[in-house]
C-alpha cells in the first residue's frame, strides 16, 4: 500500500518508471511517459498525502504493488 511521500521521492519514483521531467505547466507541473501526460502537485513542504498518490497512480495506470516495490 503506498504511504504519504515527499515530492521529491515521487518525481524519483516516477522517473524509475520511465517517465520524463517534471515540466513547467500551467497550474500543476506534470511527467510524460510516450502520449501520457501525468499531473503532479507542485513541491511544496511537508509529505503528499497517500489519497493523493492513490489517486495519481490511478491516473498513470501503476499497480499499488508495482509502486510498493520500487
Amino acid at each position: 500500500m503506498p504511504k504519504n511521500i515527499s515530492w521529491r521521492k515521487l518525481v524519483k519514483n516516477f522517473r524509475k518508471l520511465g517517465f520524463n521531467g517534471p515540466c513547467g505547466g500551467g497550474r500543476h507541473m506534470f511527467m510524460k511517459k510516450g502520449s501520457l501526460k501525468l499531473h503532479i502537485p507542485n513541491k511544496h513542504e511537508g509529505d503528499i498525502s497517500v489519497g493523493l498518490v492513490v489517486e495519481i497512480l490511478q491516473q498513470a495506470g501503476i499497480d499499488k504493488n508495482k509502486w510498493d516495490n520500487i
